[in-house]
């Protein structure tokens, strides 16, 4: 069996436009797939388009707001007009609202919640529907080592509280789904340079505070995701479900 070959194989990544989303949509065009991009700036899906074009592969854009369901629908419909099929899910649109608790707006706290958890399940939801029909799927959502535990450096207890819940919504589809040969992960990064980070990522009081927080001292690097998700993609891992895989650098291990 050869693996991470995804040729003949679909894909959809949701907040593709740039970051995260851009890096795992051409990872899967490279290994073969053909690559559907979700994300609200249509401009930036059709940089992101040309670019899995040019690997050799198809591209589908989806101008996709995942608060809104209407939206979602619309896009999975258009993948089954196109492709008739869909094989892989990357769930990885989300956001941030920083407050103290005792602060935080009722705007913030449900910013956060909408995209994080419910457009997570929206998405999923919707994926789910049509993998059902053809008895396989993989579904990778894109939690947060922050799912997993707390942190005392930012107060972000609406991220805490979405990406916990998208570690337990993983187990949960994944016990629901799995009779129909679809399994359900997620991956739990630590911190990785991307829009959302950019701004202190690099700074010396957070660079001191990975040294201290870290086994491995340091930040993730461009591509240290990459086989984690090729691997919840493969076909061959059909036995794995319901798990979260931290990429955090031994974060999450002490």
């Amino acid at each position: 069996m050869q693996y991470f070959n995804f040729e003949g194989q679909t894909a959809l990544v949701t907040g593709a436009s740039s970051g995260l989303g851009r890096q795992f949509a051409l990872l899967l065009a490279k290994a073969g797939a053909d690559v559907a991009i979700a994300a609200r700036r249509e401009d930036k899906l059709q940089e992101v388009a040309k670019e899995i074009e040019a690997l050799g592969r198809k591209a589908l854009v989806l101008v996709m707001d995942v608060t809104k369901e209407a939206e979602i629908a619309a896009g999975f419909a258009k993948v089954k007009s196109e492709w008739q099929k869909l094989d892989i899910v990357v769930n990885n649109a989300g956001t941030s609202a920083i407050a103290p608790a005792e602060e935080m707006s009722l705007e913030d706290w449900q910013k956060v919640l909408d995209v994080n958890l419910t457009g997570v399940f929206l998405v999923a939801k919707h994926a789910g529907s049509l993998m059902k029909e053809q008895k396989f799927g993989r579904v990778i959502n894109i939690a947060s080592m922050f799912g997993l535990v707390a942190n005392s450096a930012f107060t972000v207890a609406n991220y805490h509280a979405t990406k916990g819940a998208v570690v337990n919504l993983t187990r949960a589809l994944a016990a629901e789904w799995a009779k129909y040969n679809i399994t359900v992960n997620a991956i739990g990064p630590g911190f990785f340079e991307s829009e959302m980070t950019g701004a202190f990522i690099n700074t010396g009081d957070f660079k001191q505070y990975v040294a201290i927080s870290c086994p491995m001292q340091r930040v993730g690097k461009d591509g240290e995701l990459n086989t984690a998700l090729l691997f919840l993609a493969d076909k061959a891992s059909s036995y794995i479900t319901g798990q979260t895989i931290a990429v955090d650098g031994g974060w999450t291990a002490i």
